[in-house]
């Protein structure tokens, strides 16, 4: 049990780790309170090239990667993967995906049906297994190690990267496995419904007078929390708060270190910290005589944030971020918020179904 526990908090932090852009809608720049967000279109398609047969990209370790037009049999070694091609109207295509790829419940039936297989864990990864699938493109992250990287390309197999740090740089590796695949309008589609979700937060958001200090926690034992530079951390900043943790990356500290800190509101994530089960982050933190000290539990402002949502860089990050401007900012957002648990409805999902057919 202990080893599936440590299991689930390495995967969470590495989880946490253009001829058409025109088509795109434009996003206000909006600006207030230090609120902001605007992205910049032409980096989507920042180091794509399309020939006749063939779609030439660099992805997030910096490989450049050439495929072949279009793949067909596509393998994911990451659950954020799979929730991006799913969405993207390429789930017929999909022949392999992790054992922690439980989004969308269309993946979880066709892999309960065998008609998309195992490859083992996100960092685990069965390289025979990815092999004897035959695919014609692998979708990997950073979690999945350079190493088991380097394995699947001595096959010949192409191989993209994601490592995204931001909204921006999720957005565009949605692009990316938009054009490689040939479904570029309806990862178009998807990018606009993002920018519109965020933007709507934005609007509240940036109407707020103060900025709470806030710490997101992923684990407690030790206790990690998201730092500078990290996409959570942009969401907060976005939800019109101020991370008050000044290290950079997914960090440890101390129990003193966050009493130092005294934030006013705390985000922990659902679950044993990668969702499953009792809320143990809350409980331990609502409950530890040390840290009831600490204005966020004194006030009442402890929050559950779903751990899917908020440590998987897909499109559903959009989610995580209405939850925490809700959690932040609950006077912008009307009355009866829940003060434990997330409150977000997740849907309705960006309409991409036309290419499933």
């Amino acid at each position: 049990m202990e080893m599936r526990k440590f299991a689930l908090l390495v995967l969470a932090i590495f989880l946490i780790g253009c001829q058409t852009h025109s088509r795109i809608q434009t996003v206000s720049h909006i600006q207030a309170v230090n609120v902001t967000y605007h992205l910049n279109f032409s980096y989507l398609s920042h180091g794509i090239v399309e020939k006749a047969d063939e779609v030439i990209v660099r992805d997030d370790f910096g490989y450049e990667v050439v495929v072949k037009k279009f793949p067909h049999r596509i393998v994911s070694l990451a659950p954020s993967n799979t929730e991006i091609l799913f969405a993207l109207g390429l789930g017929n295509r999909v022949v392999g995906v992790t054992d922690y790829c439980d989004y969308p419940p269309e993946a979880v039936k066709l892999r309960e049906e065998g008609k998309i297989e195992s490859i083992g864990g996100y960092s685990t990864v069965n390289v025979e297994k990815v092999i004897s699938l035959k695919p014609d493109l692998v979708v990997a992250c950073y979690g999945n190690g350079i190493g088991t990287v380097e394995a699947i390309k001595r096959f010949g197999i192409p191989v993209i990267c994601f490592n995204p740090r931001n909204l921006t740089q999720i957005m565009r590796d949605i692009y990316v496995l938009g054009v490689v695949c040939g479904v570029k309008e309806n990862a178009t589609k998807l990018i606009n419904w993002m920018v519109k979700k965020i933007d709507e937060v934005v609007g509240i958001t940036s109407k707020a007078k103060v900025r709470p200090k806030v710490v997101h926690i992923l684990w407690n034992d030790p206790i990690w929390v998201s730092g500078r530079g990290t996409f959570v951390d942009e969401l907060i900043r976005l939800a019109g708060g101020i991370n008050a943790v000044k290290k950079k990356g997914w960090v440890v500290i101390s129990k003193e270190e966050l009493l130092r800190m005294n934030p006013d509101v705390i985000i922990v994530n659902s679950g044993s910290g990668m969702g499953n089960g009792r809320d143990i982050l809350y409980e331990w933190i609502t409950n530890d005589s040390v840290l009831s000290n600490l204005k966020a539990v004194k006030e009442g402002r402890v929050y559950v944030v779903d751990a899917d949502i908020v440590s998987r860089p897909s499109y559903r990050i959009v989610y995580a971020l209405e939850d925490f401007a809700r959690f932040i900012h609950p006077e912008l957002f009307g009355s009866g918020l829940d003060h434990a648990h997330s409150i977000s409805s997740v849907g309705p999902e960006p309409d991409t179904a036309e290419a499933r057919s």
